[in-house]
């Protein structure tokens, strides 16, 4: 969890300089997740040529196999030799998707600890304040004391904030943090949504429930979309991971608090953005194509740096059998004369 904090407290930087500017949190987090998308423009790429390269590698598998359909062990023999030869992994895709995932559960720790990952309120002052309000009657630790509890104090902080006080009763937050977490309590409205808010705790009007089903249906469309655009099969449990991932990811969205999921959805549709612009970079045709015109200038650069002999005795093949037919054209001239000499002489 402290590394989670510590990655939350570093995107948190970012999140307070993008809501500073915009003073919204749901525009803040779009701002954030294009900035992430730049930062991760690397390892897309990456991605991208990895599927490209494996649609062009299946295509070739599948000849493989309708050439040796009647013997399995050739196939898979060849198959091995070509995964070789293309430089394909089965796990070359893996890495580029661990990268999304950290920077989601970075966001994740950020919003659901905004005093001291986000505004940067020392955490003595932090676990201070959701003490006190967790001693007060009627209020126990069900709100305060749980992974949301920051969220509850900026939510409502204008009607904590009198309790907000240390044992000589001073105010714990300065005038500097009182109106930092006021004016950040105030920009989580966002299309009608409270993004502190979780779409399991909201009632159905609310609208938040829309939330995890965006998270759903982007995912799923834009999954279905990319591997169609490349050129990838989708069957059996392939196809059915398509759906895996994006319900699993829609019942976190359902789950935590709605800002998490709104990330989400925005980095699901800018990723698909992003995705249709380096496919037209990086596809399967473009990057064959590349390849083989790397291999023609590899295999020029290959042969200018062989040492040109020159073989002083050396007949062109055309030359030498012009001469040979010459010769042969001679000898038979010679013979008829010969023949005829020795006529006559009779």
């Amino acid at each position: 969890m402290d590394i989670f904090n510590l990655v939350g407290s570093l995107f948190g930087y970012i999140l307070w300089g993008a809501f500073y500017v915009v003073r919204n949190f749901g525009i803040a987090i779009i701002l954030f997740t294009l900035a992430v998308k730049l930062i991760l423009l690397p390892f897309s790429i990456k991605q991208q040529r990895s599927m490209a390269a494996n649609a062009r590698f299946q295509k070739k598998q599948r000849e493989i196999m309708e050439r040796y359909k009647n013997d399995r062990v050739k196939a898979q023999q060849e198959v091995q030799k070509l995964m070789a030869k293309e430089n394909v992994s089965a796990t070359a895709g893996c890495l580029p998707m661990i990268a999304p995932m950290l920077v989601m559960l970075g966001v994740y720790y950020s919003v659901i600890n905004p005093l001291t990952n986000t505004l940067h309120i020392a955490s003595d002052k932090v676990s201070t304040a959701l003490n006190a309000l967790s001693a007060i009657p009627g209020m126990g630790t069900a709100s305060v004391g749980g992974n949301y509890g920051q969220i509850y104090v900026v939510k409502y902080f204008g009607a904590l904030q009198n309790y907000l006080v240390d044992g000589s009763g001073n105010p714990l937050f300065n005038g500097s943090e009182t109106e930092r977490i006021n004016e950040f309590a105030n920009g989580f409205n966002f299309l009608g949504w409270d993004l502190l808010a979780s779409p399991n705790n909201s009632s159905f009007m609310s609208f938040m429930w829309l939330i995890p089903l965006l998270c759903f249906v982007t995912s799923v469309a834009s999954m279905l979309i990319i591997q169609k655009m490349n050129g990838n099969e989708m069957k059996g449990c392939m196809f059915l991971f398509v759906f895996i991932m994006p319900l699993f990811s829609a019942w976190i969205a359902y789950s935590v608090p709605g800002a998490v999921g709104f990330y989400w959805i925005s980095s699901t549709v800018l990723g698909f953005v992003q995705s249709l612009l380096l496919n037209i970079l990086y596809n399967a045709n473009i990057i064959e194509a590349r390849d083989e015109a790397h291999r023609v200038v590899l295999r020029r650069q290959q042969e200018a740096e062989v040492a040109y002999i020159e073989a002083p005795d050396y007949i062109p093949p055309s030359q030498l059998a012009k001469a040979k037919s010459e010769e042969k054209a001679e000898n038979k001239n010679y013979k008829k004369k010969n023949s005829k000499s020795k006529k006559s002489r009779r």
